[in-house]
């Protein structure tokens, strides 16, 4: 069993300047001692015949090949329903 101290908690509280007063100093302090007390559960578990995977659902992407299809709109025909266009393409708002 790990046991994180206060002590430890308010060191990290300071370093990450985040004021704590005593009883959440306290309660932190047995959160996380929860939490790795869990992840020692975790560890002590045998996965050595468990195959690894990265995808449970089933689910599979969809890949298409990327193709021009012609279009019966020109380029001036689209460009002409633009609210602003410079040097044949579109201006929009910058982003950044």
């Amino acid at each position: 069993m790990t046991k994180v101290s206060k002590d430890i908690v308010e060191n990290i509280a300071r370093l990450s300047r985040i004021g704590m007063d005593s009883q959440e100093l306290e309660l932190m302090s047995r959160d996380i001692t929860s939490i790795l007390d869990f992840v020692e559960t975790l560890e002590s578990v045998d996965t050595e015949s468990v195959q690894p995977t990265s995808q449970v659902t089933g689910l599979k992407d969809v890949w298409r090949e990327d193709k021009v299809n012609n279009c019966r709109i020109t380029r001036d025909e689209i460009l002409a329903n633009a609210p602003q266009t410079k040097d044949g393409y579109i201006l929009v708002k910058k982003v950044l």
